[in-house]
């Protein structure tokens, strides 16, 4: 909190995501001249697991809270040498950075963010993260390059900043009520994810992908952001040529290498194993990367609605053929009546069919802290079958925005700081060919406010990370380089990372296997039948939605989690209410404004 702060309200509001930070607790304050600075911190203790509680301070003064892992803390231990450490954890890392660069720019600079874009650069890792310098009287908010990790924040009437990991952080401040987004959910009914740093909830606003915000407060108390400052951003920057013989082997190394970054643990760690190219390809080169530096090889965990899913059987060979620990789970048969609540009130969105992730990260937990995974792969290497067909793809959100009564993209707020990046939210200036789709979902939300928002809510409700190698600096720099036609063909995705594959042991039918949906793929059976049983009742409650009622009456699965979103997320306490069963939530719901 930055503003009218105080210890109680920013505890508590920790306390709200302790499934975040199960191992420990702890909060700062400081009170200024006008208002004050309150952080409340709960701990998912995975490096230095003794050591590193937090908020952690530095000895010139400031304050640290942070969610994630840096993975090059040994290089930023070694260039800040002169640093007084206190601990062997990778957090502090970031104080050290930050010293660092306040010593040799002085605090006298005038441009502040891109002072603070140099040092945050040197960072490797994924991160989301509040720092208190209490010289320059400064709040900084950053997060990773790709928005592995979350950070949300939102401004109270009173102008108090408040800002955390999850929005269900800010149910604990009374000052606060959960209003929907309508213009957000518009276009996420489009596109099937939230666009740029919009939420679902009206004024909360996600701190951007690889960007670094500075805040302070003015005479009255009152928190204002001077400055935004955009570290980093991946370029989509295809070259003319690609000779397998050759680059296949670089495009494998720069994989391993991120990988190997990632197996950074004190804790154990297990990978994600669905069968396709993605996980299977991580699974194949932790074993290697263990075995080579005499570590315990990570054990495997695979879910699936029945044993003759299609995933499962390739999920098992895969195993068997590495001689890897393989836990398997069958999802029951009413997991979806009965997990849905907790499902929608951990991913803060609309999901239902991607149940699945509950289920994973659930027994996942019970032996592991960090997990392994695939993502990133489908939007580096052209993995999705709606790249073949671009114009089709273009106009069915087109046909789904036109269906959004009185949606009109000139009025958003847009800009830095702002929850939209810009106006041009129709599909016509984004699927104009492959290369402009693949830098427009990475820069405007498809990778992280869908796929990554779902690993991170789901892993994080079970008390795990999941860290995703294919996002590593190595692999993108690469990966972004890929001629299109290395990435899709008319019959074949992502053949470049094909190649690559085939020179590791991956069984040649894993390799060439083709990419299946992941949600509908893993239980197609439970997903179908709620959505038919339940069918006739969205078409009823869809017409209460307003200028959003013609787009959920054309996606009847949609209707149902907007009903249960509402229920859940703007009708009371989100954690309370994820307890009731389904029927009950969904007949029991708030006016709609």
């Amino acid at each position: 909190m930055l503003g009218n702060a105080d210890q109680e309200t920013a505890l508590a509001m920790a306390a709200c995501l302790s499934h975040r930070g199960p191992d420990g607790g702890g909060g700062f304050y400081d009170e200024l001249e006008h208002g004050a600075v309150a952080f409340g911190h709960a701990r998912l203790s995975i490096v230095d697991l003794e050591g590193s509680s937090q908020p952690i301070g530095s000895d010139h003064g400031a304050v640290l809270v942070q969610n994630g892992e840096i993975y090059n803390q040994s290089e930023l231990r070694s260039r800040c040498n002169t640093y007084p450490w206190r601990t062997s954890g990778d957090s502090e890392t970031v104080l050290a950075a930050h010293r660092n660069a306040m010593l040799a720019t002085g605090y006298s600079s005038r441009d502040s963010t891109a002072d603070h874009a140099r040092w945050v650069s040197l960072l490797n890792g994924i991160w989301g993260f509040a720092l208190w310098d209490p010289v320059r009287r400064e709040l900084l908010l950053s997060r990773d390059p790709m928005g592995v990790k979350p950070l949300l924040r939102t401004l109270l009437p009173d102008g108090t900043l408040l800002f955390a990991s999850e929005v269900k952080a800010f149910h604990a401040h009374p000052e606060f009520i959960a209003r929907p987004d309508i213009d957000a959910l518009a276009v996420r009914l489009a596109y099937e994810y939230s666009m740029d740093m919009t939420t679902l909830f009206l004024g909360v606003t996600q701190v951007a992908p690889g960007t670094i915000e500075s805040w302070s407060l003015d005479d009255d108390g009152r928190a204002i952001l001077n400055g935004v400052c955009r570290y980093s951003r991946d370029i989509i920057s295809p070259t003319e040529h690609w000779d397998p013989s050759v680059q296949a082997r670089i495009l494998l190394d720069s994989f391993r290498d991120g990988l190997e970054d990632r197996m950074m643990s004190d804790v154990p760690i297990g990978i994600v194993l669905s069968g396709g190219l993605d996980s299977s390809l991580v699974a194949a080169l932790a074993h290697q990367v263990s075995q080579s530096s005499g570590k315990p090889v990570p054990e495997c965990w695979t879910v699936a609605s029945s044993e003759d899913n299609p995933d499962f059987v390739a999920s098992k060979m895969v195993a068997q053929h590495h001689d890897l620990e393989h836990h398997t789970k069958i999802i029951e048969e009413d997991a979806f009546w009965k997990g849905l609540p907790r499902f929608v009130a951990s991913g803060e969105d609309l999901d239902i069919t991607v149940l699945f992730w509950q289920t994973l990260f659930e027994e996942m937990s019970k032996q592991v802290t960090v997990g392994l995974c695939g993502q990133g792969a489908d939007e580096l290497h052209a993995g999705y079958a709606r790249y073949r067909d671009l114009d089709e793809h273009s106009r069915l959100v087109s046909n789904r925005l036109s269906l959004a009564g009185g949606f009109d993209p000139s009025g958003i707020e847009h800009g830095p700081g702002e929850p939209w990046l810009n106006t041009k939210i129709a599909p016509e200036h984004h699927f104009k060919d492959l290369s402009t789709t693949l830098q427009f979902e990475l820069d405007r939300g498809q990778l992280s406010n869908f796929q990554l928002r779902l690993a991170d809510r789901h892993s994080m409700a079970q008390g795990m990370e999941v860290r995703v190698p294919f996002l590593s600096s190595q692999h993108r720099a690469v990966s972004n380089r890929l001629p299109m036609k290395w990435r899709l063909s008319a019959d074949t995705e992502k053949l470049a990372l094909r190649e690559a594959a085939s020179l590791t042991d991956l069984p040649e039918i894993t390799v060439r296997r083709p990419k299946l949906p992941a949600g509908t793929a893993t239980a197609p059976d439970l997903v179908s039948s709620l959505i038919q049983e339940l069918t006739p009742h969205a078409t009823e409650w869809a017409k209460g939605y307003g200028r959003l009622s013609e787009q959920l009456a054309d996606q009847p699965e949609m209707a149902i989690g907007m009903r249960l979103f509402h229920s859940i997320h703007l009708t009371g306490n989100p954690q309370q209410r994820a307890t009731k069963p389904i029927m009950e939530l969904l007949e029991d719901v708030s006016d709609w404004p």
